[in-house]
């Protein structure tokens, strides 16, 4: 069995299940112009990440110009796929004629700001004729862009929220605000840094984009078929085992992707057929697929374009949000493992035996080189590099290690005096060194052992990768990057209607004010104080309305419009910002595996043959850990480690709740813990596991309490059928 990715047939389910990757097909003239401005996007990224961004506005410039123009020649004006077009006067290049204009109108819109930029500070807040013409254009490219890619839920919303900025003198209670004009909306979108030019496309700009680059090329010069490897070769041969090579390989993948859908179909074309193969149901194995791949959102050091925006709202390092998920992260996986175990051990799955394991060995020895720009990038992360220096250095790593292959045989000579080289600065460190490269010890010591690690890895031939091949890489990094530009773009726009109605703070208000509405209900009733329970319903009012929302709105389009609405609320019940963010950022990814939009659900089932909709119940089931999880965080925010206060006691007591509350879960939804489990015990491990959320030693202990009896008898039972056996 061979772990190669099939990329052709990846992109194809891509495009199928994804709309951010529907692309057109163009005529002959109308491809090499495209491939062109995809080339020169991700190059003017790449050299801007290494050598100096340029300035804010002409930078950001710059990349809405490729973006928003490149999606009109891209995306065609319907949603179905359209037949390749007969280039002609009407369709140059296979593009009608009208999306030549609004390619005109979006690279024209979008350079006029960085062009007037010395003139900003007097236009702002009395802006010319041209000015708002200008404006408005972008405005209608931007919804028209996102609609193309997004589709209208996301452009409904937008449209609502600049209806809500001239409806103000007439909104009820708290909503009401003096209103505004469109020159003035214009203004305020177009020529401030708190609308179109703001924060979600600065990000998308300058981390996002290098960053999805990045795992692109990772992916081509083979990193994720050795992912694929190392999870064969830890979870292949136990009970279950292609499943678990699904969480464990989508895990890793997720590392260096944050798509849940490039995650399902590139991790699932290998593992989806191998759990049928075995015994497993279509819509479980797609469901375990889909679980896990939207993991990849949520997993460092790459995550989703989120994280990267937590990093502007938050003020904080990348590397403080990447220590930050890692217990959530593991928690989400280490509840879909729990399932899926049991599962297995229900239903009596075996694992692989050694004749079905393809050739992981074989594919660690050639491929374990490429771990380095990984390994680069991470360094870089934590030794106070920016993200976007870091991805530069791991980009160019990649190119490095994919074209200096050779199957050609040769002496190693190279190699043994890189040998003795680092041999040397080892045992002598900075003493070896001139006292002006002291300081620099550190990354000469890492220089020297990329050399090393690459040039041993040439002793072991392989086929060079083609520069075609990396130019592929490089377009296809950029066709990546077209819709979630044109949805920072959007979601510019809501914040800008938020900052100019100054209306986050009311929108907070009324929901704690409903949340203490619903406390007053049911505090007679429950024994917690009402602080706790305004906290509670709080939460579960946002976790709802991220979910709803995330059915048709993408994680980052989700995250921005909770963060501006919802956040706030959680900072008047004194929840700590980034403990809020999380909250928030978890809750928008569930929608990826939430029925009735459920995507990465939708392109896992289409692989196993399954139902869409049981998929998507399935992942939702699996994905109940991502579901409490948040909940956990917020009540100890000591589990995300780089929170104020945090305390070694406080985060173990924290960890072993969720520990305990995800495992009894999963027994209870499974069916399973040591035998099968009876209705009577499955309702009281569901009790049992409900205590082990709340922060504390006790609630844990609790929780270990009520399960007793389910664990005894369990145990018992355990006992006979092994005696029988």
């Amino acid at each position: 069995m061979s772990l190669q990715v099939d990329h052709a047939k990846s992109a194809e389910l891509e495009r199928e299940f994804d709309s951010e990757m529907r692309f057109r097909p163009l005529g002959v003239s109308g491809t090499w112009v495209v491939a062109g401005l995809l080339l020169a996007l991700s190059l003017f990224h790449f050299y801007t990440a290494g050598f100096g961004l340029l300035r804010e506005q002409t930078h950001r410039g710059i990349h809405l110009a490729l973006v928003l123009g490149l999606i009109f020649l891209v995306f065609g004006a319907g949603r179905k796929a359209a037949p390749r077009a007969v280039a002609g006067v009407l369709h140059p290049g296979g593009v009608p004629l009208y999306d030549w204009l609004l390619f005109v109108a979006a690279v024209a819109s979008s350079l006029y700001l960085p062009a007037i930029f010395h003139d900003i500070a007097f236009k702002t807040g009395n802006p010319d004729p041209i000015d708002v013409a200008m404006g408005t254009t972008l405005v209608v490219v931007v919804l028209e862009a996102t609609r193309r890619t997004m589709g209208w839920p996301l452009v409904l919303i937008t449209l609502g929220f600049m209806a809500y900025a001239f409806a103000g003198p007439w909104m009820p209670g708290m909503l009401v605000h003096p209103g505004t004009t469109w020159s003035q909306l214009a203004d305020h979108l177009y020529l401030t840094s708190q609308g179109i030019y703001g924060i979600p496309i600065g990000v998308v700009a300058t981390y996002v984009f290098h960053f999805v680059l990045f795992g692109v090329v990772a992916m081509r010069i083979g990193l994720g078929r050795l992912f694929l490897a190392v999870a064969m070769a830890v979870a292949g041969r136990f009970a279950g085992g292609p499943a678990k090579v699904a969480i464990f390989g989508s895990a890793l993948f997720g590392m260096i992707s944050g798509s849940s859908v490039a995650n399902a179909v590139t991790v699932g074309s290998l593992t989806i057929p191998m759990m049928k193969r075995l015994g497993y149901r279509p819509t479980f194995a797609a469901g375990v697929e889909a679980t896990a791949s939207t993991g990849g959102q949520i997993t460092p050091p790459v995550m989703g374009a989120a994280a990267f925006l937590m990093v502007e709202f938050l003020e904080l390092p990348y590397q403080t949000i990447i220590v930050a998920a890692i217990v959530p992260a593991f928690m989400h996986f280490f509840g879909v493992f729990i399932q899926v175990h049991f599962e297995a051990k229900r239903v009596g799955l075996r694992g692989l035996t050694p004749d079905e394991m393809p050739d992981w060995k074989g594919v660690m020895r050639q491929d374990w080189v490429t771990l380095i720009p990984l390994a680069a990038l991470i360094w870089k992360i934590f030794d106070g590099s920016t993200p976007y220096l870091a991805a530069f250095w791991g980009i160019s790593l990649c190119i490095v290690i994919g074209l200096i292959r050779s199957t050609r045989p040769r002496l190693p000579i190279v190699e043994i005096g890189l040998v003795v080289a680092w041999a040397l600065l080892m045992m002598f460190g900075r003493s070896t060194l001139p006292p002006v490269l002291e300081d620099w010890f550190a990354e000469i010591a890492f220089g020297l052992f990329v050399l090393l690690c690459v040039a041993l890895w040439r002793l072991n031939p392989a086929p060079a990768l083609h520069w075609r091949e990396l130019m592929d890489a490089f377009t296809v990094g950029a066709k990546y990057a077209l819709a979630v530009g044109a949805a920072a773009a959007a979601i510019g726009i809501i914040i800008g209607v938020v900052t100019l109605t100054g209306t986050a703070l009311k929108f907070a208000t009324i929901i704690v004010a409903v949340a203490g509405d619903a406390t007053a209900l049911v505090e007679a009733w429950l024994p917690f104080d009402k602080v706790t329970l305004v906290k509670f319903f709080t939460l579960v009012m946002t976790g709802l309305v991220c979910i709803l929302m995330g059915c048709g709105v993408p994680t980052t389009a989700t995250y921005i419009i909770m963060v501006t609405i919802a956040a706030p609320a959680l900072g008047l019940l004194d929840v700590v910002p980034i403990v809020a963010h999380f909250f928030v950022f978890y809750y928008g990814v569930l929608a990826d595996v939430t029925p009735p939009v459920a995507v990465a659900a939708y392109a896992a089932a289409s692989m196993a043959g399954a139902d869409p909709f049981k998929t998507g119940n399935t992942a939702f089931r699996l994905a109940i850990a991502k579901a409490l999880v948040p909940f956990v965080f917020v009540f100890s925010p000591s589990l995300l480690i780089v929170v104020p206060g945090f305390s070694w006691f406080d985060f173990t007591t924290a960890f072993a709740g969720c520990i305990v509350s995800i495992t009894f879960l999963g027994a209870a939804l499974s069916a399973f813990l040591l035998v099968r489990l009876s209705p009577w015990e499955r309702l009281l491990i569901a009790v049992a596991a409900v205590p082990a959320m709340a922060s504390g030693l006790m609630p844990v202990l609790a929780s270990l309490a009520l399960s007793l009896p389910v664990l005894c008898y369990q145990l018992v039972r355990y006992r006979r059928q092994s005696h029988a056996t």
